[in-house]
């Protein structure tokens, strides 16, 4: 009793376990379902429910073309801003030679619109000449825009005399000479809330560009576009760190360029850094509009934006910065509803297969495992409500939608699920086979079945994250909805299936072996007396476990009982040869000499 009621409390505590987790998800759903909003059921892709149609529109200069690598360029970014806002299914593609169409399910929500109509250009350009707008200028709201006084909101900048009119030609895009004589007084006489008139965003990258701050506090003459938005592989905020490690609390904006970018820039702040105000300041440009003209204080190829920044204006900057990076600027030319594509009839089918399949799974597993496969049934089920809370929460918290191709990727988890079952089951068995007791059995068979699962699943897993890596589409679906099935398989093998085979070792029914049990040492028609040595016992051959028995027998054990057979043959010839005594003649020889 003593040695059985280790595995027993063992049990009982991973029960427990799997109960907290279910309450956890459980309350989750119903804390969203009462205070957030949420619903009961997922949410479902496009395919299902239908959507909204968005088609943006590149907005070019005269005379200007978008090439086909800027529009596939943009459908990358734009896919990327969407995900970003919690939309999966999306379906982004181009649509004749100068439109994006976006398909979104369900409807279009705030957020999102305000991402696909920001649809952005970002560019770099170096400040030549930086100052308050006149006392007439207005800004966006038709108020009077005084001169900066928060740090937070722009770096130092001061105002700056008139730059004579210049002979040169500029050397650089922060040379002053770009400033000609038309230039300066188009600066003098510019105001905010032109730059929607002067189509700032139309810019040519290889001219001066005239602007304002996103707030209409500052503005600004421009040196040509020296780095590409699109050179941006990722921005991100944080804190920075200090010497040693040290964190100081200071949020700052981290950018990462690839390699022509990261050399572009380390060139630029070498030029830069040693150059008066404000000339020693760089600028990012998104649509036109400076969001932000920090001075360059280092030469990095990898650098950091500082300011009086909070934790939420340093993330909106780098989501500017990360996600603002298309090669040309869009504008939503058209919306409207889509109808979904395959409905709910085609999902009550996908539903029903499923079903189909998990009925001849039931009926497979009686078939074979008797009594046990009630822990199949049973595992099956609760799998089957983790997936359920755990899909339900992504889908309300994280906005993910359930397609078809996800119903498809849950059909399938059902046979991996299974597969788990059925190793665990046959190793216990293998232990019952080698003359084990039931309870020693499902201990040793789980020490042997835990590392096949594992590998299994490591495999699944692995298939299922490099599909959601290189896929889009409904396909990331089928490869999301596959690896959370595959996380959660294995937590019910450890934290149900186990523990119930624990338990039912204990009791009288499994573990005296019942005919109806599916453990009965008897039916499973091998008993093992000895290494290499395979027995079948009287009853079994009566029964007809015999032909049962033989058919289990592993290949392994074959070779090694004929090797042991063969052993046997060999060994008499090699005793007869040996001589063990002296030879008859002389033994005889001796006697008849005596007599």
């Amino acid at each position: 009793m003593a040695t059985s009621s280790t595995p027993v409390r063992k049990a009982w505590r991973s029960l427990g376990w799997l109960a907290a987790i279910i309450a956890v998800l459980l309350g989750i759903q119903t804390a969203g379902a009462l205070f957030w909003g949420w619903g009961w059921t997922p949410k479902l892709a496009l395919d299902l429910e239908g959507g909204t149609r968005v088609v943006l529109a590149a907005q070019l200069a005269e005379g200007q073309e978008v090439t086909q690598e800027q529009l596939n360029q943009a459908v990358s970014i734009i896919r990327q801003r969407v995900d970003a806002s919690g939309v999966s299914e999306a379906e982004i593609s181009t649509q004749g030679a100068n439109n994006i169409e976006v398909l979104i399910p369900g409807p279009l929500d705030p957020e999102t619109q305000e991402r696909l109509q920001s649809s952005s250009k970002l560019e770099f350009r170096p400040v030549i000449l930086a100052g308050t707008p006149s006392t007439d200028a207005v800004g966006d709201d038709g108020t009077e825009t005084p001169a900066p006084t928060d740090e937070a909101a722009e770096p130092d900048v001061e105002p700056t005399e008139p730059a004579a009119t210049p002979n040169p030609e500029p050397t650089d895009a922060s040379d002053p000479n770009w400033v000609s004589a038309e230039i300066q007084k188009a600066y003098d006489d510019f105001r905010c809330d032109q730059i929607d008139e002067v189509e700032a965003n139309l810019a040519p990258a290889d001219k001066p560009l005239i602007t304002c701050d996103d707030t209409g506090q500052i503005k600004y003459v421009l040196g040509p576009v020296e780095v590409d938005g699109a050179d941006i592989t990722d921005a991100f905020s944080g804190q920075r760190q200090g010497s040693g490690g040290v964190n100081t609390g200071e949020w700052v904006v981290n950018l990462r360029f690839n390699d022509k970018g990261g050399a572009a820039f380390k060139d630029i702040g070498n030029r830069l850094i040693g150059l008066d105000p404000p000339r020693n300041q760089f600028a990012a440009v998104l649509d036109g509009r400076v969001i932000t003209a920090p001075r360059v204080l280092g030469v990095t190829d990898q650098p950091e934006i500082s300011g009086s920044f909070t934790q939420e204006t340093s993330t909106a900057l780098a989501q500017q910065l990360k996600f603002g990076a298309l090669p040309v600027s869009f504008e939503v030319q058209t919306r409207d509803s889509v109808s979904p594509t395959l409905g709910s009839s085609q999902l009550q089918s996908g539903l029903l297969a499923g079903l189909v399949g998990l009925i001849l799974v039931v009926i497979y597993s009686f078939f074979q495992y008797r009594a046990l496969a009630s822990v199949t049934i049973a595992s099956i089920v609760v799998a089957a409500v983790l997936t359920y809370l755990v899909i339900a929460i992504l889908s309300w918290r994280e906005g993910y939608r359930l397609s078809l191709a996800g119903v498809a990727g849950l059909i399938v988890a059902i046979g991996f699920t299974v597969d788990s079952f059925i190793v665990y089951f046959e190793r216990i068995r293998d232990e019952l086979r080698d003359g084990r007791g039931l309870t020693g059995a499902v201990e040793a068979g789980w020490k042997r079945a835990l590392r096949t699962i594992y590998a299994a699943k490591g495999v699944n897993l692995l298939s299922a994250v490099v599909l959601a890596i290189i896929a889009v589409g409904s396909v990331k679906g089928f490869a999301l909805t596959l690896g959370i099935t595959v996380v959660i398989d294995v937590l019910v093998v450890v934290l149900f299936t186990h523990p119930m085979l624990q338990l039912l070792a204990t009791t009288r029914f499994f573990s005296s072996g019942h005919p109806l049990s599916g453990l009965d040492p008897t039916a499973l028609g091998a008993v093992y007396r000895g290494r290499a040595e395979f027995r079948v016992s009287a009853a079994a051959r009566r029964s007809g476990a015999g032909r049962e028995a033989e058919r289990r027998q592993t290949i392994a054990e074959r070779k090694a009982a004929e090797a042991a057979a063969l052993d046997a043959t060999t060994a008499k010839p090699a005793r007869t040869e040996t001589p063990a005594r002296p030879p008859q003649k002389k033994k005889s020889g001796s006697k008849k000499g005596k007599r």
